[in-house]
């Protein structure tokens, strides 16, 4: 069985296209993510008991010398009997559960377009496109109205603040986007902004 799953490592993905439904149904898991987290970031066969030890640490919020037996046991046993089996009959992961090994594929990759903003912890930028928005529409009424003091800027330089501070918002939208994908820091995106109460 290990051999067919190293042999099956290396092959081609043949497992077909998932489905958004399938692999939301995966991931919907935190310690599933955590797995994706660790994998994308070492990018090379990982030990189980290594991954165990970096995803209870992450989970309990601590260093990986702090992590107690107890919660890497905790940990090291879901995912060797749930979390990766599933994985890797879905092909997202190979899992060698002889050798407790488990190897990325390309499909660990293309995940992290469907993580790349955790849940509930979404930064509205939509709502500050429309705000901007709204705020220009307002701005250039009021300077086709001619009203002080606005009118002591000349139409020119509002346009330049409004573009300066459009183009500003983006940059910084796609600063953050970047620094929200999987496997991006050395933790999980959904830790950097710290649990929900």
């Amino acid at each position: 069985m290990a051999q067919q799953q190293k042999q099956r490592a290396a092959e081609p993905d043949d497992h077909g296209t998932l489905s958004k439904g399938e692999i939301f149904e995966v991931l919907r898991n935190q310690r599933r993510r955590y797995v994706l987290q660790y994998l994308k970031q070492d990018n090379r066969p990982v030990e189980l008991g290594d991954l165990a030890q970096q995803v209870a640490a992450w989970e309990y919020e601590t260093t990986l010398e702090q992590v107690t037996p107890e919660q890497r046991k905790r940990v090291y046993t879901t995912l060797q009997q749930t979390h990766l089996p599933k994985m890797d009959q879905s092909g997202i992961l190979v899992f060698d559960s002889d050798d407790g090994v488990i190897q990325a594929t390309e499909r660990t990759k293309d995940l992290s377009i469907y993580l790349e903003i955790v849940p509930g912890h979404e930064f509205a930028w939509r709502e500050l496109y429309l705000s901007l928005g709204a705020i220009s529409c307002a701005l250039v009424a009021a300077l086709w109205m001619g009203i002080y003091p606005l009118t002591m800027l000349s139409e020119l330089g509002w346009a330049g603040i409004i573009a300066a501070t459009v183009t500003m918002t983006a940059v910084a939208h796609i600063y953050h986007e970047r620094n929200m994908r999987l496997g991006h820091g050395e933790q999980p995106p959904e830790l950097s902004y710290g649990r929900d109460d």
